[in-house]
Order: structure tokens, then C-alpha cells, then sequence
């Protein structure tokens, strides 16, 4: 070998990830109830729904389970027609992956090359950063408005001709907070029609406000729109991992092109299309998560003002420097929360007695600060 230069350390990883920060899970509530000699401890980290898995999923997933010695369908065809009935969207549209974060990977994959742009506001979901940085693209990133929303204007002005995506959370992850339907619509006019705007809608079942708009049948006509949507929240498969996008066909076959083959399993294939069944389900359970979700924003009002409305199964509490010091505060009484430092507290809406506990422990940290 020649041309090395020995004198510097070897480097077997790329020296830019370096400065990329990790995506952080919630903690695991066993290792806290022991170091507390808890019974249990409760988790409001992760955004999960509080009940177990809708009917009919246990045993689908039981019988896939006898097929694990075979490899799954790498065109997910039983899911894409079953998505296909239930949003009435033709199947060649839809693409399925491993989460919609992993599509949102995909998209940055089949849109973007180092050099080009993704543009996302900020504070959001905690992954595109990573996303845009592991495939070499670069971050643009658009401050949050004062009430903690992505600022759509400013959006729009930070495309340029090197913008090749553009990000919008929708409720935003973590704050909480959407966008309305005549904002939506003057952002996605501005944006040039070679520009992909992808509506990241993880939390869509979660929506009351009859302002915000659903993406699907919003934007489904528009071809430089796609909508990402997951089954891991309202749907309670967070521990298969089953998303899905619904976007033009030629974008559709571009993102399932690059999707990691037999990335979406025959176990999370089967509970998907069992899940999916059950809708009415889904939308009482999430009839019960928004009444609490309800509940917990006014009595955090209480205590701090700025907590802004959320359309989401969490609620955001800006906290700014002192976010650390209160999620320590609630751990240290059994409940972890997910503490954006120096930003703000997000947490996720559990059962009842739950939130009761998570409310009390607030009470205590923020009215003695």
C-alpha cells in the first residue's frame, strides 16, 4: 500500500458522524424501579398508547411465527392492499418499511446527494438530522416559531435551488403543535414542484383540530407531496415496526427500490394487516388518550402558562434550562419523562393513574423551583 499518511489515526468510520448526535429511546422503566427498589416505574418517554395490542394481533403475529424459517414478502402485498382498502388509496402508491422513520430515510435516499438540501424546522423530530447527515445531505434548519410551530414562511424562504426535500412534521414531534389547512396550502404553492415536501402525519389519529388537514386526502392529488404514517403509535405496534408512505406511483417505486430487503418482517406483516381490521377500535381508543391528553394540558396550565396546545398523545412543556433538573425531578419518583436540554420536557399521555402520578410529581418540581 502506499500514499498513507501513518501518522494519523486509522479511521474505519466515516470522521463526520463524529459530531451526530444519537437518537435517544426512552428509558427502560425496569432499570429504573430497581435503582429506586420500585415495583415498577412509570414510562411517559416514548409516546406509546397505554393499552395493549388491539384484538386479533397477538394471534396473527402467533401464526406468522410458525413461518420464521422463511423469509417474509419483500413486496409487503397482503399490507399494501389491506393500507390500500382501508385509506382507499391504489396500492402502487404506497410504499411499507420499518417505521416512518425509515421511510423518511428512504426518501432522503432516492431524493438527495451530498451537497443537496433537506430543509426541517426546529425543534422537530429528532431523526432527520441524522437522516440528512447519513446520506450526506445537508441540514437546513428553520426555527420554531414563539409558540413553539414550525414557521411555514420562513420554510418556504429557505429553499433553494439545492433543496431537494423538505420536512413537515404535522403534529410536530415533540412540541405537540400543527400547522392549519390555509397555511399548509400557501406553503406547498410556494415550494417549486421539483422540491419534495413530505408530510410526516406519525400522529394523524391523534388530531382534533377540524383545521388541520389530513395529507392524504388534502394533498394526495399533488405529485412532489408525500405522507409518511405509522402503525407504532394509534395502531400499538411500536415493537413491530410498521410504517408506510403514500405518495406518486414513480416516487412510491423509487422508495420501495431502496428499501432494505426483508426489512419489514412476516410477524410485523401479519399484525399490520390485523391491526388495520380493527379501526373502529383505534378510534375509540384514541377518543380515551385525547380525553386525557385534555385533562393533563389543563392542569399543567396551571402551573406553566406557556404549555402550548397539542394535537398529538404528548404534551410539551418549555422548559428551557431548567428541562435536565425536571425530568430528573420525575425520575427520581418513578416516572420518566423525555428531557430536551435546555428546550423543553416532552411527555407522553398514559393511562389515567398514570398521568395522575406524572401531574403530582409535577406539581411538586415546578411549584418549588
Amino acid at each position: 500500500m502506499t500514499g498513507r499518511d501513518r501518522s494519523q489515526p486509522n479511521r474505519l468510520t466515516r470522521p463526520d458522524l463524529a459530531s451526530l448526535p444519537s437518537y435517544v429511546p426512552g428509558r427502560n422503566p425496569a432499570d429504573l424501579a430497581r435503582e429506586l427498589g420500585m415495583a415498577e416505574a412509570i414510562k411517559l418517554a416514548s409516546n406509546e398508547v397505554p393499552f395493549g395490542p388491539l384484538p386479533g394481533v397477538v394471534e396473527a403475529v402467533a401464526e406468522a411465527a410458525a413461518l420464521a424459517h422463511r423469509y417474509p414478502d419483500p413486496a409487503a402485498t397482503a399490507l399494501r392492499a389491506a393500507l390500500s382498502e382501508q385509506y382507499g388509496i391504489s396500492a402502487d402508491r404506497i410504499a411499507t418499511g420499518c417505521g416512518s422513520v425509515a421511510l423518511a430515510e428512504h426518501l432522503a435516499r432516492v431524493t438527495s446527494l451530498p451537497g443537496d438540501e433537506i430543509v426541517y424546522s426546529w425543534r422537530s423530530f429528532e431523526a432527520y438530522p441524522i437522516i440528512t447527515a447519513t446520506n450526506g445531505a445537508t441540514s437546513v434548519r428553520v426555527p420554531n416559531t414563539a409558540g413553539h410551530g414550525h414557521d411555514l414562511t420562513a420554510m418556504a424562504e429557505a429553499v433553494t435551488d439545492q433543496t431537494r426535500l423538505v420536512l413537515v412534521c404535522n403534529p410536530n414531534n415533540p412540541t405537540g403543535t400543527s400547522v392549519r389547512r390555509a397555511e399548509l396550502d400557501r406553503f406547498i404553492d410556494a415550494v417549486p414542484d421539483d422540491v419534495l415536501v413530505v408530510l410526516d402525519e406519525a400522529y394523524r389519529e391523534f388530531v382534533t383540530d377540524p383545521g388541520v388537514p389530513d395529507g392524504l386526502t388534502a394533498y394526495g392529488d399533488r405529485p412532489n407531496v408525500v405522507v409518511l404514517r405509522t402503525l407504532s403509535k394509534a395502531w400499538g405496534l411500536a415493537g413491530l415496526r410498521i410504517g408506510f408512505l403514500v405518495a406518486h406511483p414513480e416516487v412510491a417505486a423509487a422508495v420501495r427500490k431502496v428499501v432494505t430487503p426483508f426489512s419489514s418482517s412476516t410477524v410485523a406483516q401479519a399484525g399490520a394487516v390485523a391491526a388495520l381490521a380493527q379501526a373502529e377500535e383505534v378510534r375509540r381508543r384514541c377518543a380515551l388518550v385525547v380525553a386525557e391528553r385534555d385533562r393533563v394540558t389543563v392542569a399543567l396550565r396551571k402551573l406553566l402558562p406557556e404549555v402550548p396546545e397539542s394535537q398529538a398523545n404528548f404534551v410539551w412543556l418549555p422548559l428551557g434550562d431548567r428541562s435536565v433538573e425536571f425530568a430528573r425531578s420525575c425520575e427520581s419518583h418513578g416516572v420518566i419523562v423525555r428531557p430536551f436540554p435546555g428546550e423543553g420536557v416532552r411527555v407522553t399521555i398514559g393511562a389515567p393513574v398514570e398521568n395522575d402520578a406524572f401531574l403530582a410529581v409535577a406539581e411538586t418540581a415546578l411549584l418549588t423551583d
